[in-house]
C-alpha cells in the first residue's frame, strides 16, 4: 500500500512539472535571461571600441533525447525608417559589414542557463536579409545554424534553460570618418523562433513566445521600440537614447498661476 501511494505521489509530481513547463525563446544583454541579463541596452555611441553581446537561450515544453542542432530567426528592427546604416551586417557592401559574429560559448557568469550543447556546437550565420520581410523596411531578419557532431547529441529536458547562442556587436564605425549612421536610434531585437533538430526530421521542434509569457523573448537597444511589447511586461519607460533631449515646453502666466492655487 506504501508502495503504491509513494508511485502515485511521484506521478503527480511528474504530472505538475510538465503541465507547469514554459517553452519559449530569450533574448538578452549580457547574460542569459534566468541569469539576470538586461532587456535594454543604452551606449552613448561615443567611441568605435568595444562591443555588445546578445543572449540568446530557450525552454522546451517536452524533452528531447537526441538534440542535433538549433536554428535561429531573430528580427531587428528601429524606430525610423528605413532601417538605419549602423543595423547592415553581414552583406557585403554593408556599413558594418563584419560588426556582428556569433559564438557558441556561454556568458562567464552562466549559472542557471546550461549549454545545450556542453560545448560541442559549432555554427554560423546564414543569412541577413535588410528590409524585405514582411514586417517592413526598416526591419531586417538574421538566421543562424548551431549543430553538434554526431557523436555529441544531446539530452535536453522540460522546464531547463538553456544557452543556445551569443551574438557579439562591435562599436566599430560609430563615429569619426566613415561613420555608419543610425546608431542612437531606438531599435528592438526579437527572438522570433528557434528550432531544435534531430537526426530524425519529424522529430525537429518549433519554439517560440517569451518563456516568462511577456517580454523574455525580446531585447531593447536605447530604450527601443515595443510597438510589439505585450500588455503586462514589466519595462518602465525608457530614458531618451543618446543625441536626444527630453523636449520642454514654455507654459503660459495662466499656467503658472495655475500651480499655485
Amino acid at each position: 500500500m506504501l508502495n503504491r501511494v509513494i508511485t502515485l505521489a511521484l506521478l503527480a509530481l511528474l504530472t505538475a512539472s510538465a503541465s507547469h513547463a514554459a517553452p519559449g525563446t530569450n533574448l538578452r544583454w549580457i547574460d542569459c535571461f534566468g541569469d539576470a541579463g538586461l532587456i535594454n541596452r543604452n551606449f552613448a555611441c561615443n567611441t568605435n571600441t568595444g562591443f555588445e553581446t546578445l543572449v540568446g537561450s530557450f525552454e522546451l515544453g517536452a524533452d528531447i533525447l537526441n538534440a542535433s542542432g538549433l536554428e535561429v530567426v531573430i528580427d531587428i528592427g528601429s524606430q525610423t525608417s528605413p532601417l538605419p546604416a549602423w543595423w547592415h551586417f553581414k552583406n557585403a557592401g554593408t556599413c558594418r559589414a563584419t560588426s556582428l559574429s556569433l559564438s557558441t560559448v556561454p556568458p562567464l557568469n552562466a549559472s542557471v542557463c546550461q549549454d545545450w550543447s556542453s560545448g560541442q556546437a559549432l555554427g554560423g550565420i546564414g543569412v541577413y536579409i535588410i528590409g524585405t520581410n514582411l514586417r517592413g523596411p526598416n526591419w531586417a531578419r538574421l538566421t543562424a545554424a548551431l549543430a553538434v557532431p554526431a557523436t555529441g547529441l544531446a539530452e535536453l529536458v522540460t522546464g531547463q534553460e538553456y544557452f543556445g547562442f551569443q551574438f557579439r556587436i562591435l562599436h566599430n564605425k560609430t563615429v569619426g570618418t566613415g561613420a555608419c549612421e543610425g546608431c542612437c536610434t531606438r531599435a528592438a531585437i526579437l527572438f522570433n523562433a528557434i528550432k531544435v533538430t534531430t537526426p530524425v526530421p519529424q522529430d525537429d521542434r518549433v519554439i517560440s513566445g517569451a518563456t516568462n509569457g511577456t517580454d523574455s523573448n525580446y531585447a531593447l537597444w536605447q530604450g527601443g521600440y515595443r510597438f510589439f511589447a505585450p500588455s503586462g511586461s514589466s519595462m518602465a519607460e525608457p530614458a531618451p537614447p543618446c543625441g536626444e533631449t527630453v523636449p520642454t515646453r514654455s507654459r503660459t502666466w495662466s499656467e503658472v498661476k495655475a500651480l499655485y492655487r
